[in-house]
């Protein structure tokens, strides 16, 4: 299971690891902030109601990110 997807496509209660983030500017910014660099461990937590945001674990901390956002970072499955 290592291919590779955006972040929103990862299901609940599965892992990735970050590649790349594709995303430029204050957002790129602050997905560095909250951890999301290369190779960081990513879990899907969770989803609201509504299927958007979507929680995610990272580094220690659970993280709501809207779908929007999250096409931005490209992750590997593993």
């Amino acid at each position: 299971m290592n291919e590779t997807k955006r972040l929103c496509d990862i299901e609940v209660g599965e892992n990735a690891v970050v590649e790349r983030l594709t995303i430029h500017g204050s957002m790129r910014r602050r997905m560095l902030d909250i951890g999301l660099c290369d190779g960081t461990v990513v879990e899907c937590v969770g989803r609201s109601p509504m299927g958007d945001p979507s929680a995610y674990l990272i580094r220690g901390a659970v993280i709501a990110i809207r779908d929007c956002d999250s096409r931005g970072v490209i992750v590997r499955g593993i």
